[in-house]
């Protein structure tokens, strides 16, 4: 069993950062692939990073790219993820996930273990 808690959510302005935090315990964390999700009220939940839990090899959705940097510290059990060129259409609740086994990195389907969400609302 793991247990997920994110934090570092909030309001910024359109342009500004944001940096998001997610705390694992529970499990060996370096066995663990983790992943960054969003959900906007009334969208689905989709797919923003996930870095890998060997190689540490980073994914992106085409809309974050560029902006968004996703860490993690092995020794901390923490991933991170650093938003930058924060814009309105990034405001979701944001949550952080980690995959176990295998499955496609950018479904939901895929993730063992959730965190309970964080809001980040962005201002224009």
């Amino acid at each position: 069993q793991v247990q997920l808690v994110e934090s570092g959510g909030g309001l910024v302005q359109a342009g500004g950062s944001l940096r998001l935090s997610c705390a694992a315990s529970g499990r060996a964390f370096s066995n663990l692939d983790m992943g960054w999700f969003r959900q906007a009220p009334g969208k689905e939940r989709d797919f923003v990073a996930l870095i890998s839990r060997s190689s540490g090899r980073t994914y992106y959705a085409d809309s974050v790219k560029g902006r968004f940097t996703v860490s993690r510290d092995n020794v901390k059990n923490t991933a991170s993820l650093q938003m930058n060129s924060l814009k309105p259409e990034d405001t979701a609740v944001y949550y952080c996930a980690a995959n176990s086994g295998g499955g496609y990195y950018y479904s939901p389907r895929a993730y063992d273990y959730w965190g309970q969400g964080t809001q980040v609302t962005v201002s224009s």
